[in-house]
């Protein structure tokens, strides 16, 4: 099985950079391209100009500055990488740049940022699991 297309959805959590970090072992392995996806939620649709566009710069300022750490981590790795930063639900998101992008393998962390306690795997792991047309490697 080769993977030549890796996606990486992160949310900023700790598991999310785990997950990253196996991703980039992966990628050399395989020789595989990481696309590092980060998902914001929708944007405020009610507000009117200029609070419409303010909202959505600071949406895309808040996202950026979230993958950050995760750029860096891929940069100082040298493996072949492209960042989305898509809008919506993570976990339709996540397995419609699956199909999309024709994606070979998901590597993400089992819980995000909302890290309740006593949940096995986070609620976006568990979509994504059960939704995804390839492999995907959940990272603890």
């Amino acid at each position: 099985m080769k993977f030549e297309k890796i996606l990486n959805p992160v949310d900023g959590s700790e598991h999310s950079m785990h997950s990253t970090r196996s991703a980039i072992v992966l990628a050399k392995q395989f020789k595989s391209k990481i696309v590092l996806l980060h998902c914001h939620s929708r944007f405020p649709v009610v507000l009117s100009e200029p609070y419409f566009q303010q909202a959505i710069n600071e949406i895309m300022k808040t996202s950026e500055e979230l993958i950050k750490p995760f750029e860096t981590a891929l940069d100082e790795s040298g493996v072949d990488y492209e960042v989305r930063i898509l809008e919506g639900l993570p976990g339709s998101t996540i397995s419609d740049i699956v199909r999309i992008e024709k994606m070979d393998l998901i590597v993400m962390g089992s819980r995000g940022v909302s890290n309740f306690e006593g949940l096995f795997l986070g609620s976006v792991a568990h979509q994504v699991l059960h939704k995804s047309d390839c492999p995907v490697f959940i990272v603890k």
